[in-house]
């Protein structure tokens, strides 16, 4: 018999290096195919029924609606969410038996909690249809067992991190405790707590059973007229284009005959990517193997709850009389050459490797050093580089759709994303904001790149179990996009952010240059980890729920702009075309304001689904064809508007407005030239004094109101001048030409040297608008938040007569009245606050903080949420003002005040240079 102890002493008696990250240097990829079935800790499992007949276990239609590809947890969850929807001839694929992929191997841990409040609504889903529905319709048990979890804290951070999901956790009425190391000791015996913070309780978490659970899920499926389909293994997706050109789903090919679709929809976990390859589709993800072991019996073990040791990297999962130990390494080991003849297969485990998860555990429940194992399971799954499930629509081929990449989480997180994704499919978007989860999240020009997708797969997985920091940054990956200032900003201190691919700049350090070095994989697979690493000592020094460390410099940041003027870098902002002859009639249709009624105007605006969401705020200009063309004047026929979007939601975005052109077969393209412009926003009290030095237009009130855009010339280059503020002072955004932004970076800090000009970056952005009461989209603004909801009704021309895209739902919303409501927040203690605080109105929970930070200006925290009305009516202005708040903070609560307008400038009057 093997014992843990022996694991532990044989890795520790080979030569090793010093660091507990590095456990063995070699080379990136395994060599080991699949090795001879070895069993996995469930009572059942599908490989059991396997039939030697190689053929398809029923008929192939000839057509369906849609065809689900992939028979692990999600998609059987997809099948059966589209059938209970009420969707006919669906059909599965599989190409061996169902969860033959990675599903079977899977430890099926559910834990509630997670640090974002869509993830905690689509757990609690999963949940109740493990534990209670499809029970309820099957009669069958799906081996749901309710043994609670624990979070385990031996260090301040990660206590405070467990408390914030407590406080979380009371908005959506999950019961959690903070325990002290003698009340864990009490519920957990086995444990050894010396080192320990305190944990975090969850009596409601659970292990489901993969066998179990997907079988139930088929029976359910079939029953409702659903197809389950196994032994059939897809070899192509037919593809044709229409007569505007866009490429759609039209057939699935197998060796068995073709199924005609309009709808494919990829779960084929690792083999997503190849499953996309065929439809001209690229799935960004990585195949690694993922392990555990389990132990023999250990008395006493029974009816505890399952544990994760985040700092140790280790997760213990109640199995029986027994133990399922394990973790994240920041060593794993990738699968180069995944196998398409891989099923109900496992791969030799790696001491090496996984030794750094025994040591943990044997730490934690010491019993485990005298402990047997009784058997390894090392399997594959797919890793995405953000670590977050690949979801929707592909940009590249209509009525293709993802629900893959889930990174170990496709048990637990399956039967809330197969709802989303059930319900994508049928209605054109998801119920809940899925941007998370969407693909659109990422860049076209990154989901194909190997190198950034390999990295940031690398290093999500080994940063898996690290406390998630409000100001963290990636190492990996970085580098792809830079705009025309990069280097002039990056000698000046600045301290890039990653977005979509891009550098955008966070703040600047006075200590200098602080460049991003290529990944080191945290010294593993024989790379050498760098050694003196500003910038990773920069981040890290931010690595706390208190204030960070370098407040004070964006203090300084904000308030120079406040009362002279700062200079921002937003060049990575996404800046396109929306041109040709029934280009008005798009922009009618896709914005929420009349963006026509008088050219030189900029306007502010959204664009909505058709349930009212706002799937984007941004910024359109009408523009006159150009006599010569240039980025700045592009040549087109009939109506033209240039768009202005945030650089992280670009691509987004883009889909969007693809999406409604094709859907409505308007004669008109949008042009991406972000590549082609840069973008300087100079800013504050003095920002007319200095610009007047640099541009030759008259910039007064009367010749260059707010709001409005002119072609002018700066330092010599011609520019787009538009005078707007994302920060509430006056101020002006040049879009540059990408080969003239130097020249005119330089020109303006010249001329507003001497007066008290700085460099500013998106930390302060962030500040200064929250303190003015600027939208953020992804924060503020979710594709399901209205703009009756957020406070932006007067964005909408709903007194007019000109019919918008939501335009229906938003009409019914105002006659009803809204049942949330976006409200300001503003706590006189000064602590810090980041998002899912908790908001208690008149001692009741009624919603929680979407975001937060702190007001220099007004010397304050200022947070941001939706509240409803715990009686279920609608949120009007008056209830809002009637109540009494508190935000509750990691479970201390503060007395806080509720704005109905900004708390700074409510009068709106310095972006119109009114000082």
């Amino acid at each position: 018999m093997s014992y843990l102890s022996n694991v532990v002493r044989r890795a520790a008696s080979r030569q090793m290096p010093a660091s507990g990250r590095n456990v063995r240097l070699r080379c990136f990829s395994s060599e080991l195919g699949q090795t001879t079935e070895k069993s996995v800790p469930y009572h059942k499992t599908l490989k059991e029924e396997r039939s030697q007949d190689k053929g398809p276990t029923r008929p192939l239609p000839k057509s369906a609606n849609v065809v689900v590809v992939g028979g692990g947890s999600l998609g059987c969850q997809t099948i059966y969410h589209l059938a209970k929807m009420g969707v006919s001839n669906v059909v599965l694929l599989e190409r061996d038996r169902l969860t033959s992929g990675t599903t079977w191997h899977t430890a099926g841990l559910l834990w509630q909690l997670r640090p974002s409040d869509v993830e905690v609504e689509l757990l609690a889903h999963t949940r109740n249809v493990v534990s209670k529905d499809l029970e309820e319709e099957t009669g069958l048990h799906t081996g749901w067992i309710q043994n609670g979890g624990l979070f385990i804290a031996s260090n301040k951070q990660r206590l405070d991190e467990y408390k914030r999901l407590m406080s979380l956790g009371k908005v959506y009425g999950i019961e959690s405790y903070v325990l002290s190391p003698a009340e864990t000791k009490e519920l957990y015996p086995h444990m050894n707590v010396d080192d320990l913070y305190g944990t975090l309780y969850v009596p409601k978490d659970g292990t489901m059973d993969p066998a179990g659970t997907c079988t139930t899920l088929s029976r359910a499926a079939t029953t409702r007229g659903a197809s389950v389909i196994e032994n059939c293994p897809v070899t192509g997706i037919q593809v044709t284009a229409d007569d505007l050109g866009m490429q759609r789903v039209a057939a699935v090919e197998t060796n068995y005959g073709t199924i005609q679709t309009p709808c494919v929809v990829n779960c084929a976990g690792v083999w997503a990517r190849a499953l996309g390859q065929m439809a001209g589709v690229n799935v960004p993800l990585v195949a690694m193997q993922h392990a555990y072991v389990v132990t023999e019996r250990i008395e006493g073990i029974q009816n505890m709850p399952n544990v994760r040791d985040h700092d140790a990297s280790v997760y213990l999962r109640l199995q029986g009389d027994a133990l399922s130990v394990g973790g994240y390494e920041s060593n794993p080991i990738f699968w180069e050459e995944v196998s398409e003849k891989f099923a109900f297969g496992l791969f030799d485990l790696d001491w090496d490797v996984f030794m750094q998860h025994i040591e943990g555990a044997i730490n934690r429940v010491p019993v485990l050093e005298k402990t047997g194992i009784k058997s390894t399971v090392c399997g594959p799954e797919s890793f995405t580089p953000d670590h977050k499930p690949l979801m929707g629509e592909a940009p590249e081929v209509r009525g293709f759709f993802l629900g893959c990449g889930f990174n170990s989480a496709g048990m637990m997180l399956g039967g809330g994303c197969g709802k989303e994704l059930a319900h994508w499919i049928i209605h054109g978007r998801p119920e809940k904001d899925m941007y998370g989860y969407d693909i659109r999240r990422f860049h076209r020009s990154l989901t194909a790149n190997n190198r950034w997708i390999r990295e940031r797969s690398h290093e999500s997985y080994a940063k898996n179990y690290s406390v998630v920091f409000p100001y963290d940054e990636p190492l990996a990956g970085r580098n792809m996009r830079r705009d025309p200032l990069h280097e002039e900003l990056l000698q000046q201190g600045c301290v890039y952010q990653e977005r979509h691919g891009w550098e955008r700049p966070g703040w600047f350090n006075p200590r200098g240059a602080a460049p991003v070095l290529d990944y080191d994989y945290y010294g593993a697979y024989n790379q050498k980890p760098h050694g003196s690493y500003l910038y990773n000592q920069l981040l890290g020094d931010e690595y706390t729920f208190d204030f960070p460390p370098h407040h004070n410099i964006i203090k300084n940041e904000c308030l120079t702009c406040r009362n002279a003027l700062a200079v921002f870098d937003m060049s990575y902002f996404g800046k396109f075309y929306l041109v040709g002859p029934e280009a008005r009639k798009a922009a009618d249709w896709l914005f929420t304001a009349d963006v026509s009624k008088s050219p030189g105007l900029t306007i502010y605006t959204c664009m909505l689904n058709k349930h009212g969401g706002v799937e984007s705020d941004l910024t359109v200009s009408q523009i006159s064809p150009g006599t010569q063309v240039s980025s700045l004047t592009p040549a087109f026929e009939g109506d033209g508007y240039y768009l202005a979007v945030g650089g992280a939601v670009a691509q987004h975005n883009w889909s969007h407005i693809t999406t409604v052109l094709q859907d409505m077969r308007l004669q008109c393209k949008l042009v991406d030239c972000s590549e082609e412009l840069g973008m300087i926003s100079i800013q504050g009290p003095a920002s007319r004094m200095v610009l007047q030095e640099v541009l030759d237009a008259d910039l007064s009130n009367e010749a260059f109101p707010f709001s409005s855009h002119k072609l002018v010339k700066a330092a010599g280059c011609m520019v787009r001048a538009m005078r707007l503020s994302f920060v509430g002072e006056m101020g002006w955004e040049l879009h540059v030409p990408k080969q003239d932004c130097v020249r005119v970076y330089q020109a303006v800090m010249k001329a507003g040297a001497g007066h008290g000009i700085t460099n500013a970056g998106y930390r302060a952005i962030d500040s200064l608008s929250i303190e003015k009461g600027y939208r953020h989209w992804h924060a503020d603004l979710r594709p399901d938040d209205t703009p009756l909801e957020a406070g932006l009704a007067f964005t909408c021309k709903l007194k007019s007569s000109i019919p918008f895209l939501g335009r229906k739902a938003l009409e019914i919303q105002k006659a009803t009245g809204v049942l949330r409501r976006l409200v300001c927040f503003t706590i006189d203690e000064t602590v810090p606050m980041f998002g899912l605080e908790a908001i208690w109105r008149n001692g009741k929970v009624v919603g929680h903080i979407r975001r937060a930070d702190f007001g220099f200006a007004i010397n304050k925290t200022i947070a941001y949420g939706y509240i409803w009305n715990p009686d279920g009516g609608p949120v009007s202005l008056e209830f809002v003002k009637s109540g009494e708040y508190m935000l509750e903070r990691m479970g201390a609560t503060y007395p806080a005040t509720a704005h109905t307008k900004s708390p700074f400038d409510p009068e709106n009057k310095r972006v119109k240079g009114i000082y």
